[in-house]
């Protein structure tokens, strides 16, 4: 009987994907000089089980890669060979190229045999004792290839062929500014393709639907044109001709510069069969860029400790005897028996709760999950950008729900980006300071009532509020004679297209990411702070719930129907006195609450709701606040508290604004799930509540 192995393939990727981090964080850890014998070997054992799983599965290819870097490992635990910084970021680069290689294969798309065999090359050049060599494919495509038919050529400009992924407005950028970056280069056009939008109904504000083809004149340095897509080489798909002006002949090679582009490399010859002309003529010639390393798919499975499974084992026992108990009660029932069922209905209910809270430890895991990958960042950023830095990481095995933690990532990397791009200072400039020359970044996770705390502090130069303000004014943001306290000076670098950076990089300053990090982090159902001193440093934390699927919230009610608002998002209720409002022309109502002014925020309009109480004296007042800011919400009472499970309105429905789920309530009601920082929007944007009130309609 013949066995189908296909079957094994998804745990031989799983544990495949797992090898490559160990082998990437024990690289990373390897000091120069003698090898620590422990750590080669835990790498090397690593290599060796991918190259034995793929040859078992006949992944020959990757099989007969990871051999070249097995041996090379096995020269440096044999100690034959020196631990050296060339070849550790060699071998970091080789587990870039396997990464690619295995998500290739599991995902059955197409390799870049020319990175795998410029890094293979590469790997063996190392174990014949020679200097490491870069491909040829990886030189300037400014060096044109000349000949004696040709031996003029001159780059005329770029044709670029730009697809950004639906997602990309959620890893914190924005097409429209790259293009204007492309612009201030050279002599810009460009053709949109608007192919992928869907029907109105459909459209969601946060996806990325366009496409672009442009065309970019001028004398420009190709590694320009490449800085200005390298932030979202993982996000689009992308390639690159240069068009070069020669004198006889077309010659066409395109060069992709991202995994993800279907088309493979073309290479035309046209022979001009005419007079030669007297104006040169242009024509694309083949632009060679390093390839984006590959993200393999989120995993649809996790590993369970056999502590939580039997956990819950026993407490399925425990529901069962007291079902059993119920059932006997029920079927011999008297009014002496009343006593036995009201404690049988409490035992039910004690073990419903302890199996539901048994149930969701199983989606929680360390969120040394989402730490790790920020080893291997700070390493490289830290090259790119000439700047030591140290990077500590303490709670990691804080526990995260697992759908919190996959959503999290993003907006974390690019916070851990900007600490180091714009925090940190750069050698000289510490030790001029009386700092160490080497800067330090920690990550660090904690539990704090029902809600993880994850805080990014660097010790750079803090946030120039000076510096803040005035770009902040020179834009519009602000106005120049606005009193703003230091700490709604900081909040300003939320907002969309805020930058302070005076030299674009291709690490950050395109002013994209930060309002779209709070967005992200406010749509899982928590907050961002800041905190930062001149001179000595930031700190960056953020709050956010163990779950998204079951939270803590507060009932409300609003005419004569129910709704939840999350109770990490209230500051206090209030009883209000009419004389205490302020009436502004086209603000509305506002209530003076302490140093601030709140806009307030009536329900059953928002609603469409027909109201049974519109006084404001006969009702409360719930400040709530998101964004950083506060609103106050006007109800007719409280109703109490309690945990609710989240259903999604976007899987059941579609997704409305200033709502941000649903729940069933005890009584079998359904009981709508507010959400705060799309009420602000409404507050805003008052025509968005228009939507609302169509849904309803219909």
């Amino acid at each position: 009987m013949s066995i189908d192995i296909s079957q094994f393939h998804d745990v031989f990727f799983e544990e495949s994907f797992e090898g490559l981090d160990a082998m990437e964080n024990g690289l990373l850890n390897l000091d120069e000089g003698a090898a620590d014998v422990d750590a080669i070997n835990t790498i090397f054992r690593a290599a060796h089980s991918i190259k034995g799983g793929a040859g078992t599965f006949g992944f020959m290819a990757v099989s007969e890669f990871t051999h070249v870097m097995e041996t090379l490992l096995d020269e440096m635990r044999n100690g034959q060979r020196e631990v050296t910084s060339d070849s550790t970021n060699l071998l970091l680069e080789a587990v870039d190229v396997l990464r690619e290689m295995l998500t290739a294969v599991q995902q059955k798309t197409d390799t870049d045999d020319e990175r795998i065999a410029a890094v293979n090359k590469q790997l063996e050049a190392m174990l014949a004792g020679e200097k490491s060599v870069a491909d040829s494919g990886d030189e300037d495509a400014n060096d044109v290839t000349t000949s004696e038919e040709n031996p003029e050529q001159k780059i005329a400009g770029w044709q670029i062929t730009f697809h950004p992924h639906k997602h990309l407005f959620q890893t914190g950028n924005d097409p429209v500014r790259m293009l204007r970056e492309l612009a201030s280069l050279g002599d810009l056009t460009s053709q949109l393709n608007d192919d992928g939008l869907p029907d109105f109904a459909d459209l969601e504000p946060e996806d990325s639907y366009l496409s672009w083809h442009l065309t970019l004149k001028g004398d420009i340095p190709k590694d320009d044109v490449v800085e200005i897509f390298e932030w979202v080489d993982d996000d689009c798909d992308l390639s690159i001709e240069a068009i070069v002006q020669q004198a006889t002949g077309v010659e066409i090679a395109v060069a992709q510069l991202d995994k993800n582009v279907a088309e493979p490399v073309a290479e035309v010859q046209q022979e001009s069969k005419s007079e030669p002309s007297s104006e040169p003529t242009p024509a694309p010639v083949k632009a060679v860029a390093k390839k984006a390393a590959a993200s393999p798919p989120a995993a649809t499975s996790i590993r369970v400790g056999t502590d939580k499974v039997d956990s819950l084992i026993n407490l399925v026992g425990e529901l069962v005897i007291t079902q059993s108990m119920l059932s006997q009660i029920g079927d011999n029932f008297v009014p002496d028996m009343l006593p036995q069922l009201i404690d049988g209905l409490a035992q039910l209910e004690r073990n419903s709760r302890e199996m539901q809270e048994a149930i969701m430890r199983i989606r929680m895991l360390p969120i040394s999950f989402a730490f790790n990958r920020f080893p291997r960042l700070v390493h490289d950023l830290s090259d790119k950008s000439g700047k030591k830095v140290e990077l500590k990481l303490t709670g990691e095995q804080t526990e995260l729900d697992k759908t919190v933690m996959e959503k999290i990532g993003d907006p974390l990397v690019h916070l851990v980006r900007n600490s180091l791009d714009h925090g940190l200072e750069t050698p000289d400039v510490r030790l001029a300071a009386g700092k160490d020359e080497t800067g330090t970044i920690q990550l660090n996770a904690y539990h704090q009532g029902g809600n993880i705390i994850i805080e990014i502090v660097d010790d750079g130069a803090g946030l120039n509020e000076e510096k803040i303000f005035s770009k902040a004014v020179e834009k519009g943001l602000v106005e120049a004679d606005a009193d703003l306290s230091p700490e709604k000076i900081h909040e300003l670098i939320f907002l969309p297209g805020f930058s302070t950076a005076d030299v674009v990089s291709d690490i950050s300053g395109r002013g994209v990411g930060m309002d779209v990090v709070r967005s992200n982090i406010t749509g899982l159902g928590g907050s961002v702070e800041i905190k930062s001193k001149r001179g000595e440093g930031s700190t960056f934390t953020i709050r956010l719930p163990l779950t998204l699927a079951i939270m803590d919230g507060q009932t409300i009610r609003v005419a004569n129907e129910n709704y939840i608002v999350p109770l990490i998002s209230i500051i206090e209720t209030l009883e209000v006195k009419e004389s205490d409002m302020k009436y502004v022309s086209g603000k509305g109502e506002l209530y003076p609450l302490r140093d601030e002014y709140v806009p307030v925020i009536r329900l059953y309009d928002i609603f469409n709701l027909e109201p049974t109480i519109t006084d404001l004296e006969e009702g409360l007042l719930v400040i709530v606040e998101g964004e950083g800011q506060k609103i106050g919400l006007f109800i007719d009472d409280l109703l109490g508290q309690q945990q609710v499970v989240i259903k999604s309105l976007e899987t059941n429905y579609r997704k409305v604004v200033g709502l941000s789920g649903a729940t069933i309530l005890g009584d079998g009601n359904v009981a709508l799930i507010l959400d705060v920082p799309g009420l602000m929007a409404l507050y805003r944007d008052p025509s968005l509540a228009k939507v609302i009130t169509s849904e309803r309609a219909a």
